[in-house]
């Protein structure tokens, strides 16, 4: 099935295997509060036992280095889509509030980017996404 939305990931490539996996979860997690309509239906398996529902369509994740990421947090502020964040800082910080205040003081232009987390209409998320290659 060909969704009219993209869901992507792009993450630093140079992140050892916990940390890729670490913020490919909080990606995933921010969008999928920012944008419910991603979710599925739950899961039943045969014996009746239900499952929480997960995202409906394929996510697509990229890596990139720390210059990529940056151009692609550009294009994505250019185009006007709200995107998830991830940055170096919070691999330090153990709660939300202390993440959200990692953030809030440090400049756009600034940020220690590691990976970013979208979600649009399909041909938007590809030109935002241009040029990488999916993570390996």
């Amino acid at each position: 099935m060909i969704y009219s939305t993209k869901t992507a990931l792009v993450i630093r490539a140079d992140l050892l295997p916990w940390q890729v996996a670490n913020v490919a979860a909080f990606l995933s997690g921010g969008l999928a509060g920012t944008y419910p309509e991603i979710i599925g239906e739950p899961y039943r398996d045969a014996d009746g036992r239900l499952y929480t529902p997960m995202i409906r369509e394929p996510v697509f994740i990229y890596g990139a280095a720390s210059s990529e990421l940056s151009c692609t947090h550009r294009r994505a502020i250019n185009r006007g889509i709200r995107f998830a964040i991830y940055t170096e800082p919070l691999f330090k910080t153990s709660n939300d509030a202390d993440n959200r205040a990692s953030v809030a003081v440090t400049p756009t232009v600034a940020l220690d980017l590691v990976g970013l987390g979208l979600h649009g209409d399909r041909k938007t998320v590809d030109k935002i996404t241009g040029g990488l290659k999916f993570l390996t």
